[in-house]
């Protein structure tokens, strides 16, 4: 299958083109989304895509929602998106598109930690806490923690960083009873998931969601859940405590980044992006692909 970049139908409005995802207008109720091969770290889009990453990302988030169905309703209507787009364009959904459910996005990240790592453990080292949260002293880098956390982001505009914020903050967005439900099957959500993935020997270190209401204000899960790129996963057999261990997600690509140098100096995590090494693109993809085997297979 070659790699899809960016999407080209022709045959609805386009709504939105995100970091991966390309969003179009169906009816006044409906979506068709499609999750493109870009990649995105550090909030910036590589230039490079990765070949089937996005067929990889939206069979695990539909394998996640279906067996998380029961925590929370999500954006899924169920309709086949070939039937949505004309026949050229079948190509461009195949494996990677769903139809979901118009809702009032909520424009928070709902982020939970069950290990110190990336922001985390910057913040973690520096303060003594993560998004306000005050942790036992002496933790190290990819610790698994007492207790999942809930540490929030504000969403920002494509090219932007999200930033870190406080619950309290979440609660002054959104108010108070939303944010505590929030929090609640986020952790929930987590929990049940990181569950599973260990009886496959992934460890979920941490992972973000986002919900939306509908329009008779019910709360609903949305966008992805679950996927590579929302996620850290860690295979069980070599995770250690201290450093980065080795992850089936974007990580790789991250821990490049942070190497890569742009005129002789190290790449400012700012657009546009160091062209990625075939090497790099390679193996990341195959990243993709291992997880949603180990996750979803025998």
């Amino acid at each position: 299958m070659p790699a899809l970049y960016a999407t080209t139908i022709k045959s609805l409005p386009l709504l939105s083109k995100g970091k991966v995802r390309d969003v179009y207008a169906l009816d006044d109720d409906k979506l068709l989304m499609i999750t493109t091969d870009r990649l995105s770290a550090f909030d910036v889009v590589m230039g490079e895509p990765i070949p089937e990453k996005g067929v990889v990302l939206n069979q695990m988030a539909n394998f996640w929602f279906n067996k998380l169905g029961a925590v929370i309703p999500n954006h899924l209507t169920g309709i086949d998106p070939a039937t949505v787009v004309t026949a050229d364009e079948v190509a461009q959904v195949t494996g990677r598109a769903v139809v979901a459910k118009r809702l009032k996005p909520i424009l928070v990240e709902a982020v939970v930690r069950g290990y110190l790592a990336g922001s985390g453990w910057k913040d973690y080292k520096e303060t003594g806490k993560v998004c306000g949260i005050a942790l036992p002293e002496g933790l190290e880098n990819a610790q698994k923690l007492p207790e999942p956390i809930f540490t929030p982001a504000a969403k920002a505009e494509v090219g932007e960083h999200d930033e870190n914020i406080s619950f309290e903050k979440v609660i002054e967005l959104i108010g108070e009873t939303l944010a505590k439900q929030i929090r609640e099957v986020s952790i929930r959500l987590y929990k049940e998931a990181s569950e599973y993935a260990a009886t496959r020997g992934i460890i979920i270190a941490d992972t973000k969601f986002e919900f939306g209401l509908d329009d008779a204000g019910q709360l609903v899960l949305m966008d992805e859940i679950l996927t590579a790129d929302s996620s850290r996963f860690w295979p069980a057999e070599t995770y250690y405590v201290g450093a980065n261990p080795p992850s089936y997600d974007k990580q790789f690509v991250r821990d490049w980044l942070e190497t890569a140098m742009v005129n002789g100096k190290l790449w400012p995590k700012t657009a546009p992006a160091p062209q990625l090494p075939a090497e790099v693109i390679e193996k990341t993809a195959q990243k993709y692909r291992e997880a949603l085997t180990r996750l979803t297979q025998g």
